[in-house]
């Protein structure tokens, strides 16, 4: 039950705990914070409990928050830039009565003890305490075991603990995603039996659990354990539809497994959010598009695409994701399939897909591209095509070699030699061009100048010569650059 380690705590937060204990107090950090720095894992927020009351916690701090009914003060701490130490929260000891909504505590009471306090916890590996003072570690549900065994358990009685607040369902699932645990049998029982109780949390609460897992280094197993205790049918039902939906000969997974196995590979490559979710959704309505082509004894699937990207914004919006995300996602829903159309496989087809979605878009969705490959079951992420795709989007981004990179331009030799418009100026700009190419460190105003100055002093035969040589330069350069790019991406 009470065991002593020396466990890595901030010296911010043992600076809380010691003025709590200096005015007469217990405090230890408890939950996640401690299962994490047991685990060496550094925690994403740092919680106190003491049995200090809300009133009495705030005079002992100069910069308090408190603006809740379970006793929660927010303590600001100035003296750190560490995001995660900002605002600690403590909070009392404290009981809770029935859960008669599901969701939060009818009443609450801070006359309780600190195993009152851990025994209304969710999960055994969250109800420790750590003394950092006194290096006391307290464990009465046996947390450290469960740790050690990579089990998730609930605290007492399973069923009691999913019933006071839906949300811990959901948070099961992550946990066991997040760590690489297993949910105990009867831990996941009760799960499965409370499942349906999901709808009655708040969607913004189910979106930010469910945001964890997607962004965890194992969505897959965390989404396939949602539909293996019954939450996804509350969740996400649309993705269910895909089970079992065979395709076509170029996939060895049915849809459901192709979109899950899709956002594994954005998992593995550190992919942001908005194209994890595109990952996810990309196939989304292959079910409702999917039709049997005679011709090709095969599934067709025409604009799953475009049917994909209104399905996925509804099940966005419904998810009350922000507008800009959802914006990004369907986007990339929408123009997943432009590595299919032999239009897109020339430079002209590069830059309207380019105008459409934007430069940086466009790489997104070649990272998307490659994660639906590997979603197929196929071994490489970028064959050749997709490298001359490649090749060809970075020869049309590639900044162009023009007149614009000299320090000076036709105004310039106008203004300053008295000249008309014409072909002498634009024959003296490509001479001053050619040179500069060949020699970068004549770029300069002045520099130019006196050159152009020399270059009108010459026939205009010679002149032309000059212009000429300076194009053929330019023309050389771009055509290196053009090569090294193809050399780069593995094309011809």
């Amino acid at each position: 039950m009470e065991s002593h380690i020396e466990l890595s705590v901030p010296p911010s937060i043992v600076d809380i705990i010691n003025t709590l204990k200096k005015n007469g107090h217990q405090a230890y950090c408890v939950g996640g914070c401690v299962r994490n720095i047991i685990m060496n894992i550094e925690p994403k927020d740092w919680d106190i409990t003491t049995d200090a009351l809300p009133e009495q916690i705030q005079s002992y701090f100069e910069h308090t928050v408190y603006e809740n009914t379970y006793g929660t003060v927010g303590i600001v701490n100035d003296n750190t830039n560490i995001a995660n130490l900002n605002i600690v929260e403590v909070t009392p000891y404290r009981k809770e009565s029935n859960y008669s909504d599901g969701r939060r505590p009818d009443n609450v009471s801070f006359n309780a003890s600190l195993s009152d306090d851990l025994k209304r916890r969710d999960f055994t590996v969250n109800a420790l305490a750590y003394d950092p003072t006194t290096y006391t570690l307290i464990d009465e549900h046996e947390g450290i075991q469960h740790l050690t065994q990579k089990f998730l358990v609930a605290v007492g009685d399973p069923h009691e603990r999913f019933k006071e607040d839906a949300l811990r369902l959901l948070r099961g699932v992550r946990l066991a995603t997040e760590l690489s645990f297993t949910l105990e049998e009867k831990t996941e029982e009760a799960l499965i039996a409370n499942a349906k109780n999901i709808q009655h949390i708040a969607v913004e609460r189910v979106r930010d659990e469910l945001v964890k897992i997607i962004e965890s280094d194992a969505p897959m197993l965390g989404i396939m354990h949602l539909e293996q205790v019954g939450l996804l049918e509350y969740i996400i039902p649309e993705l269910r539809d895909g089970i079992g939906i065979d395709q076509n000969q170029a996939h060895s997974f049915d849809v459901f497994e192709h979109n899950l196995r899709t956002l594994e590979h954005a998992g593995v490559k550190k992919l942001p959010l908005d194209l994890r979710l595109a990952a996810l959704f990309h196939d989304v309505s292959k079910p409702e598009t999917r039709a049997w082509s005679e011709d090709n004894k095969d599934w067709t699937f025409y604009i799953h695409e475009v049917v994909g990207a209104k399905r996925t914004k509804k099940i966005l919006e419904r998810l009350k994701f922000s507008y800009d995300l959802i914006e990004r996602v369907v986007m990339f829903v929408r123009w997943h399939m432009f590595f299919s159309d032999p239009d897109q496989l020339s430079l002209s087809g590069v830059r309207r897909m380019i105008a459409r979605v934007g430069k940086e878009k466009i790489w997104q969705l070649i990272d998307l591209r490659m994660c639906d490959r590997i979603g197929t079951g196929r071994p490489k992420e970028e064959p050749y095509r997709l490298r001359q795709y490649q090749s060809m989007v970075e020869e049309v981004l590639r900044d162009p070699i023009t007149p614009g990179i000299l320090a000076l331009d036709g105004n310039d030799l106008m203004q300053t030699y008295n000249l008309q418009p014409g072909k002498k100026i634009g024959n003296i700009i490509s001479a001053l061009l050619g040179e500069t190419l060949e020699n970068p460190e004549i770029n300069k105003k002045e520099i130019l100048l006196a050159r152009a100055k020399e270059l009108l002093l010459l026939d205009q035969k010679t002149l032309e010569e000059l212009a000429d040589k300076g194009r053929f330069i330019r023309d050389e350069i771009e055509e290196q650059e053009i090569e090294a790019i193809k050399k780069k991406n593995r094309v011809r």
